[in-house]
C-alpha cells in the first residue's frame, strides 16, 4: 500500500467547505496547503507572539460561529463545535472526542464527573484512542494501559465546516524521543473526526520506519445510556469471544447481549454493525465499522468501578463501551511505507 492515500484525511470536504489547515511533518498530509497557510501565518505573526498556545490555535484554525479552539478542563485545548448539525467537543489531549450531540437528539457519549484532568492521566469517557497496544502491554506490564497516545497532546492539522453543517478536524501524532523508549517504531497517526448528524471517525496509521511494525488499536467508545440493566446489544450473535473476566476463556455468544454483571469481552471476527438498544433513553445507538476485525464490549459493574478513583460509584449504570478495534490475534502488521485505516460511524435513532 502507498502512503499517498492519507492525503484525503486533510481534505476539507469538497466544494463549499471552509477549511483551516496547518503544516504536517508527516508524509503527504496537507502539504499542498503549506504555501497558503504560511502566508496567513506571516500576516498575523507579530500578534501571535503575544497569544497563548490555545489562542494561537484558535486564531489559526477557528471558524466563527461554528468551531473554536478553547481551554477546557485542566487547561487542555478543546475544539468546541456548535453547528446546525451537531454540537460537540474534541480534546487535543489524546485527540479524544468527549461530547457529541446530533441536532434534535441527546448527548451520546458518557463522560465521568470524576475524570482526571491532568497531564499524564487519561480522560475517563468520550472516545479514547488506544494505540499502539490495547489493555496491558504484553511484554511490559508497567507500560501505560491502552498505549500512550491518549495521554499526549495531538497536533491539530485542519478544521473544516461543511455545507451540511458537519465539522471535520484532523489531528496528528508521531513518534519522537519520548515514544521510542516505550515502542521503538517510526510512525504517523492521522485521525479524522467529523461531527454531524452522524459521528464519523477515521484512524490512519502509517509505518514510516524501515522495518515491519505490529500494533493494536481501538476506539474505546463510552456510550451514555439510561440504565445498563435495561440495555440490549445486538449484532454479535453466534460469534466467539474472549472473556477477560474468566481468564480469557473463549466462549460463544447466543442471542443479544444483556449486561447483568461485570462484562469485558473481545468478540472475534466481528466485522458487522452493532446496535445498543437503550430502554432508559428510548433510543438506539448504531456502530458501523470498516477494517475492524474485533469488537470489545465492556462495563465495569459495581465491583470494578469501586476501584476507580476517576469514576463515580454509580456511574457504571450510565455507560457501556462498544469498541471498534483490532486487538489480540487481529493486531495489524504494516511493512515499511504501508498504511492502515480503521473507519467507524456512530448514529442514533428511535427504538425498534
Amino acid at each position: 500500500m502507498s502512503v499517498s492515500g492519507v492525503r484525503d484525511l486533510a481534505d476539507g470536504g469538497g466544494a463549499g467547505s471552509r477549511t483551516a489547515t496547518g503544516r504536517c511533518a508527516g508524509p503527504a498530509i496537507a502539504r499542498d496547503r503549506d504555501r497558503e497557510v504560511c502566508g496567513d501565518w506571516a500576516r498575523i505573526g507579530d500578534r501571535m507572539e503575544t497569544l497563548s498556545h490555545i489562542d494561537k490555535l484558535n486564531a489559526r484554525f477557528g471558524i466563527a460561529g461554528v468551531a473554536q479552539v478553547t481551554a477546557g478542563k485542566g487547561g487542555f485545548p478543546v475544539v468546541r463545535v456548535t453547528s446546525s448539525a451537531a454540537t460537540g467537543e474534541v480534546s487535543l489531549y489524546g485527540a479524544q472526542v468527549m461530547r457529541w450531540k446530533p441536532a434534535g437528539g441527546e448527548e451520546v457519549l458518557f463522560l465521568s464527573e470524576k475524570s482526571f484532568w491532568e497531564a499524564g492521566r487519561p480522560i475517563r469517557g468520550g472516545i479514547p484512542v488506544c494505540f499502539p497496544w490495547f489493555a496491558d502491554k504484553a511484554d511490559d506490564p508497567k507500560a501505560p494501559k491502552h498505549g500512550y497516545v491518549r495521554t499526549r497532546e495531538w497536533r491539530l492539522d485542519s478544521l473544516s465546516a461543511l455545507d451540511d453543517g458537519s465539522v471535520t478536524l484532523v489531528c496528528i501524532t508521531e513518534n519522537d524521543g519520548g515514544t521510542r523508549a516505550l515502542w521503538p517504531h517510526e510512525y504517523c497517526v492521522a485521525y479524522r473526526i467529523t461531527l454531524g448528524l452522524k459521528l464519523r471517525l477515521e484512524l490512519t496509521v502509517i509505518n514510516r520506519g524501515k522495518s515491519p511494525m505490529r500494533f493494536e488499536e481501538a476506539l474505546h467508545s463510552y456510550l451514555r445510556i439510561g440504565n445498563v440493566e435495561a440495555v440490549t446489544i445486538a449484532g454479535l450473535d453466534g460469534l466467539s469471544y474472549l472473556d477477560k473476566t474468566d481468564g480469557f476463556r473463549e466462549k460463544q455468544q447466543s442471542g443479544e447481549i444483556r449486561i447483568t454483571e461485570q462484562t469485558d469481552r473481545i468478540y472475534l471476527n466481528a466485522h458487522g454493525a452493532v446496535e445498543v438498544e437503550d430502554g432508559g433513553l428510548r433510543r438506539r445507538v448504531r456502530t458501523e465499522k470498516v477494517n475492524s476485525a474485533t469488537t470489545v464490549v465492556w462495563n465495569p459493574w459495581s465491583e470494578q468501578t469501586a476501584k476507580f478513583a476517576d469514576m463515580g460509584g454509580e456511574e457504571w449504570r450510565q455507560m457501556v463501551c462498544v469498541e471498534a478495534s483490532n486487538v489480540q490475534a487481529a493486531a495489524i502488521q504494516l511493512d515499511p511505507g504501508e498504511e492502515h485505516t480503521m473507519r467507524v460511524t456512530l448514529s442514533t435513532g428511535g427504538q425498534g
